[in-house]
């Protein structure tokens, strides 16, 4: 069995995209209109991706608080300041349960929690 996607309702797919695409750094790999109502985009640099859906009548998603999307960064400290710059909500600072990695919490445009994460 492969993983093959996460799936996201957005409740705004241009800034969705915008966040994955240079904040993440991940590239848009297809888009199209499942419907009148509904916008469907996937981004990814490997074999998993993030699936973006915007629902013109969907009006709030439930992300639930325990879930996390985890990205591997060259650096924790360029990441935050890329955040920074962005205006985007950091969660935490960062933390480094063992010499081995690094790493800090963060909000996507939705409120799902992303995890940065810098191998050292």
């Amino acid at each position: 069995m492969k993983f093959c996607w996460c799936t996201l309702h957005v409740k705004n797919m241009d800034e969705s995209v915008s966040f994955y695409k240079e904040v993440v750094g991940l590239k848009e790999t297809r888009r199209f209109m499942a419907g009148p109502d509904t916008e469907i985009v996937f981004l990814g640099n490997g074999e998993t991706e993030v699936e973006l859906i915007w629902d013109k009548n969907k009006e709030s998603s439930d992300l639930g608080e325990d879930i996390s999307l985890g990205f591997m960064v060259e650096s924790v400290e360029k990441q935050i300041t890329l955040l920074k710059e962005k205006g985007l909500q950091i969660l935490t600072e960062p933390i480094s349960p063992n010499p081995n990695i690094t790493f800090f919490f963060a909000l996507d445009p939705n409120g799902l929690k992303i995890q940065f994460v810098e191998k050292m």
